[in-house]
């Protein structure tokens, strides 16, 4: 008989727990919230192993990490080898990112970015993340106003400085429609109508298909 599946929940980069709001999740669920880093250039693996205190080192779990939360997931999947992964809107190697990506990664074009400005464009961060109209644009602009822009920041950094390597998933969920990371759909086990935001708008999907990992044996 399987034990009651244990879930980690890792939110996208600069969200909460509120893109969980709509799961319904059988088993104990946890939700690990981000931490403010310790300085500009912290590293990924150091982040990740501060974020796994959380995780008790013998605990079979699963780790279910959406989008740049889905790269902290495989990184505490190396520190918790009892966890298994789960990525949602995410991807597991840099060779999945957009060209954009490799380009920052060669010039430091993301030094750049003013993460201000996607909160003054809310329309524009509704198109790349294929959010409808009503409770779920709402939700995003409360998400994108509430992000601290010193985070956006280094999460940017180390995302796209990512070398992968981790071990792979056990599952991948990812929207047809994903306009921020449009290859993981291709390399995805369960690929639902959908943007960047299933998370949200697919939940009852993904309920079920984290619901059903979840029966199976986590020893």
């Amino acid at each position: 008989m399987a034990a009651t599946p244990v879930f980690y929940l890792i939110p996208g980069l600069g969200a909460d727990e509120r893109v969980f709001r709509f799961l319904r999740l059988q088993g104990e669920v946890h939700v690990l919230r981000w931490l403010a880093p310790e300085n500009a250039k912290e590293p990924l693996p150091h982040y990740a192993a501060r974020l796994a205190a959380a995780v008790p080192a013998g605990q079979a779990c699963w780790l279910v990490g959406v989008s740049f939360g889905g790269v902290l997931a495989q990184e505490v999947g190396r520190l918790r080898p009892r966890a298994r992964v789960v990525l949602v809107s995410s991807f597991a190697s840099p060779e999945e990112l957009p060209w954009v990506a490799g380009l920052a990664r060669a010039t430091g074009l993301h030094r750049l970015l003013v993460p201000q400005l996607l909160a003054l464009l809310p329309r524009v961060a509704q198109w790349f993340f294929s959010v409808g109209n009503g409770a779920e644009y709402e939700l995003l602009k409360r998400i994108i106003r509430d992000t601290e822009p010193g985070f956006v920041r280094w999460a940017i950094a180390q995302l796209v400085q990512w070398p992968g390597g981790a071990p792979a998933p056990v599952a991948r969920i990812h929207g047809t429609a994903d306009r921020l990371l449009p290859a993981g759909a291709a390399h995805s086990t369960y690929r639902l109508p959908g943007g960047h935001f299933i998370i949200v708008s697919r939940a009852d999907e993904i309920s079920r298909i984290l619901n059903q990992l979840g029966a199976t044996e986590t020893t």
